[in-house]
């Protein structure tokens, strides 16, 4: 491993601006003097005056993007370190994960160098470290179960099976489900026993399958007799959960046995309610399938990258999607020097859609349109309209005019060819295409959207939002799908609430707002569900904070269908963990904020609310499989 000769060390004082200080020092670390040179970072807290600065000079700002030229004929010496100070802030930091998250130098021959980065210090108050996030647990039933049931009434015994195998007279189906769920375990645990085998085992315990149509879809109902175990359910995800729930209550009593057993006897019933790898999509949907949960939202583009590929349009994988000093799209948060890029062909998509559909889980595509498409319009920059002056609007994330605009005739032809190739790609009945975070303010420079508005008889940003969303929705209606979005297709006028289904993320009232207006929704409000979000208010804890503070604790208590009015609880469709890893610069920090929040979301879409107890999932929520 090559260590970086340079390091950039930060500090966050409450006083020093409106929003506090920054101080910055780089440190060289190598054998010769750097001279001539400029220092590149990315954070989430952003420097919005450029003036606010000391022993620097700003440079430039895009997003997270920053740019600081040391003093003029500056030189620092090996060993030596240049400090800076920026206090023109747009919000103070809170955590350790609000300053820089990554940095480079551009060296004075053009060259970039990767700096390597330390946490954020905080100055003026304590560094407390961050609390322990869920209790020891406690068990009244000793059965390791996630989410748990709606219902149980077994009896734990004093032993367990070393397999389970089905019965003689199982269907080639059932054994194939068997398999399925036994692949499953051995990619999620792969050091461990596997908890089915095909062939009778003397020291196994039979599994006997039944077909029952009282049962409700993907619901599940398990008896357990001394010889034998009985899983009844009506279809085939049913079939797939009440072997997973098997699967999990094998794991935890063979791997816990001081803590969790395995039933001898009695019933359990339920009834439901940053670019990665493929190998890593799939693990997460392996993830999602031993959870039980059954949609995989898939965001697929943003500004910073267009990351599915689009036969018609190969520049939206090739310029779209690279990131880097020297490229269109400038380094964010957690690049370097080095350029970074990643997409999924199509022959990915299909192997991700079918290993997805042999775990009972439905993957719902998203292009976020028409905000958040800096990558769009960089790669295809005839869809804008030339005549708009370049920095008319800024994103809430300060990215310049980063929508898609709805009086460019391009874009329509575009999506039209966009759409052709995803539906060819995606089964699911729904089209995800975003619609959130458009600044109010978009497209008001362009006279093309101006003559528009004028000849539709509209005004302002997002009556002309609803114009271009209408179109839309009439080309997936088209192509025989149903739109879904974030909960600003509703502004302006919104979309037709007849075939919509709509994410409710800002605040649990939006949807029920949402749901009034007459739209399915789906509840995934940030202040609960998104799992980007810090677990604690301890400086040291990692994560973003705009909605607050998610600890496990509320995410576990959190009941979105209580909020719903009687009458309109048949409109809320589900629920939804929400992972924006745009700032997850390691797998560990992935784990951290998503365990075992993402196991809490799943009781809450499973488990009846009477059915909860909080130390009861400390016990068991460790035991769930990580990226």
């Amino acid at each position: 491993m090559t260590v970086a000769p340079y390091r950039l060390e930060s500090s966050w004082h409450p006083l020093g601006g409106p929003n506090g200080r920054f101080t910055f020092s780089l440190f060289n670390l190598s054998d010769v003097a750097l001279s001539g040179f400029t220092l590149v970072y990315t954070s989430l807290t952003r420097v919005v005056d450029p003036k606010a600065c000391e022993n620097a000079t700003f440079l430039r700002r895009n997003a997270n993007f920053h740019e600081f030229a040391p003093p003029k004929r500056f030189s620092l010496e090996p060993g030596k370190s240049w400090t800076f100070t920026a206090s023109g802030l747009h919000r103070p930091a809170r955590h350790c994960t609000d300053g820089a998250k990554s940095a480079y130098v551009t060296l004075a021959d053009g060259t970039h160098v990767t700096i390597a980065v330390s946490d954020l210090l905080l100055e003026g108050r304590v560094n407390e470290p961050p609390p322990v996030l869920l209790p020891e647990g406690r068990l009244e039933l000793p059965f390791s179960l996630q989410p748990f049931p709606a219902e149980i009434d077994a009896k734990p015994g004093d032993s367990f099976p070393v397999v389970l195998y089905p019965a003689e007279g199982s269907s080639a189906d059932d054994l194939r489900a068997v398999s399925t769920v036994l692949s499953l375990c051995r990619r999620l645990f792969e050091s461990d026993h596997t908890p089915f085998n095909l062939v009778a085992s003397p020291q196994g315990r039979a599994l006997q399958f039944l077909v029952d149509a009282t049962i409700a879809p993907e619901g599940y109902k398990l008896a357990f007799f001394p010889s034998q175990i009985t899983l009844s359910f009506a279809d085939a995800a049913g079939r797939q959960y009440g072997l997973t729930s098997l699967a999990q209550l094998l794991h935890g009593a063979r791997s816990q046995p001081q803590t969790f057993r395995f039933p001898v006897s009695g019933t359990i019933s339920d009834v439901s309610r940053q670019f990665y790898p493929t190998a890593d999509i799939k693990r997460l949907i392996d993830i999602l399938a031993w959870l039980k949960l059954n949609i995989f939202h898939w965001h697929l583009t943003d500004d910073e990258a267009w990351r599915l590929e689009i036969k018609a349009y190969p520049e939206l994988t090739a310029t779209g999607v690279l990131r880097g000093p020297d490229e269109p799209l400038l380094p964010q948060l957690g690049n370097c020097a080095e350029p970074v890029g990643g997409f999924y062909s199509q022959d990915d998509v299909r192997d991700i859609v079918a290993h997805a559909a042999t775990l009972s889980v439905e993957i719902i595509p998203e292009i976020d349109i028409p905000g958040h498409s800096t990558a769009t319009l960089t790669a295809l920059p005839d869809l804008t309209d030339g005549q708009e002056a370049p920095e008319s609007y800024h994103s809430v994330q300060g990215y310049p005019n980063n929508a898609l605009n709805p009086a460019v005739p391009l874009t329509y032809e575009f999506l039209e060819k966009v759409f052709d190739e995803m539906v060819e790609l995606f089964p699911s009945s729904y089209l995800h295409i975003g619609g959130d975070e458009v600044a109010n303010g978009s497209w008001l420079a362009s006279p093309l959207a101006k003559t528009l508005m004028e000849k539709e008889g509209i005004s302002g940003t997002f009556a002309l939002q609803s114009y271009f969303l209408k179109r839309v929705k009439e080309m997936l209606t088209a192509r025989g799908r149903k739109l879904a979005g974030w909960n600003e297709v509703a502004h302006g006028g919104g979309v037709a609430a007849r075939d919509t289904l709509l994410m409710a993320w800002e605040n649990p009232p939006v949807g029920i707002d949402l749901a009034k207006e007459g739209y399915e929704v789906v509840m995934t409000p940030g202040q609960a569900y998104y799992l980007d979000m810090v677990q604690a208010e301890a400086f040291q804890e990692p994560g973003a904070s705009w909605a607050g503070t998610v600890p496990p604790a509320h995410t576990y208590a959190y009941e979105a269908e209580g909020d719903f009015p009687e009458e309109l609880k048949d409109r809320m469709k589900g629920v939804q963990a929400c992972i924006w890893s745009e700032h997850f610069l390691s797998r560990g920090y992935f784990n951290r904020l998503v365990f075992p929040r993402l196991p809490a979301i799943a009781e809450a879409a499973w488990t009846p609310r009477a059915m909860k107890d909080w130390h009861r999932f400390a016990a068991i929520a460790p035991l769930s499989p990580k990226l």
